[in-house]
């Protein structure tokens, strides 16, 4: 099994999961000696063996992939961190299409697609970019295939844990039930997505919307399960969602004026703020749905033992020291 993107929050746990199964998993990784050297990331990258590629290069993922053997199971779990078009494009279209150009030369078996569920409603590049690559994926004829769009990642739905720890409040965006979703535990994504090949399934040849095994949860409502965990009172503060239309129409006024790459990227950034403030990320079909961990079991655990820093997942977390 080779596992592209296996440094990133779902691709370790794919790894983790690979490995679990008995798979022998090969990770792929920018720098496999500068990877090997880093403590944390090793020991979610245990069992699997690293392998050094380039995936914005073609030749170079052509050239790796041709010495690892046969591939049973090749799983993309590559994405953009920024989501700005110029990193959109590279990665979630340009790598992930290396990637799969690659298994189609050495006769991989099956390939399978970690995308998202917000491409249904596509307003923003890294949508767009993830949609592109989708639809070439599916011309393939030369192996089989599975996309996965998972609503949300629990790390998506936690990143104001350390600051209502400290004692500020939860903020959310208009009335605070604007949106509703049903995120999944990276654990189990994991679990799906490493089966996917798996011909008893039944996920092959198929787009497949996933979500965790949760009711619609609010925002609001997120921000009570979440002082609920940490045994506070619910401290929640309520910010216009006006806002961000008056920050993204600026800093776009301002890149038109400019030609600012910076401006034009910042623009994005708010409207993908946006996007997950007015969008739901809910499956309500059984078949949608998947797991046992609820966001609450993940809330009390993270309440007790902390979480992994991670700057992209909102301004508003804070990093554990």
């Amino acid at each position: 099994m080779v596992v592209a993107g296996a440094t990133g929050y779902i691709g370790k746990s794919v790894v983790q999961e690979g490995v679990r199964q008995g798979y022998d998993v090969i990770s792929l990784v920018r720098d496999s000696e500068k990877t090997s050297q880093n403590k944390n990331l090793m020991s979610k990258l245990e069992g699997s063996r690293l392998v050094t590629c380039d995936p914005t290069s073609l030749s170079n993922v052509e050239s790796v992939l041709a010495t690892l053997g046969p591939i049973d199971n090749a799983i993309c779990c590559l994405a953009s961190r920024s989501g700005v078009k110029s990193d959109a494009y590279l990665v979630d279209y340009q790598a992930s299409s290396n990637f799969l150009k690659g298994c189609e030369k050495v006769d991989a078996r099956h390939f399978t697609l970690l995308s998202a569920f917000c491409v249904k409603n596509p307003w923003l590049q890294f949508q767009q970019a993830k949609l592109k690559f989708e639809a070439e994926l599916e011309k393939s004829e030369s192996l089989t295939w599975s996309i996965v769009r998972p609503t949300a990642f629990f790390k998506s739905v936690s990143g104001q844990l350390e600051v209502i720890q400290s004692g500020a409040p939860f903020v959310m965006f208009g009335d605070g039930e604007v949106t509703r979703c049903n995120p999944i535990a990276e654990r189990e994504l994991a679990e799906y997505l490493v089966e996917c090949g798996l011909e008893d399934r039944g996920r092959m040849g198929k787009i497949i919307n996933l979500g965790g095994p949760d009711e619609p949860l609010t925002m609001k409502k997120q921000g009570e399960m979440l002082f609920e965990a940490v045994g506070k009172e619910p401290f929640m503060v309520y910010a216009p969602l006006w806002l961000f239309d008056v920050i993204i129409d600026s800093l776009q006024w301002l890149a038109d004026k400019t030609g600012s790459v910076a401006l034009e990227d910042a623009a994005e950034t708010g409207r993908i703020g946006k996007y997950y403030a007015v969008e739901d990320m809910l499956t309500t079909e059984p078949e949608e749905k998947y797991g046992k961990i609820t966001l609450m079991d993940h809330y009390r655990k993270i309440a007790v033992e902390g979480q992994e820093y991670d700057p992209y997942t909102t301004m508003l977390a804070g990093k554990k020291e």
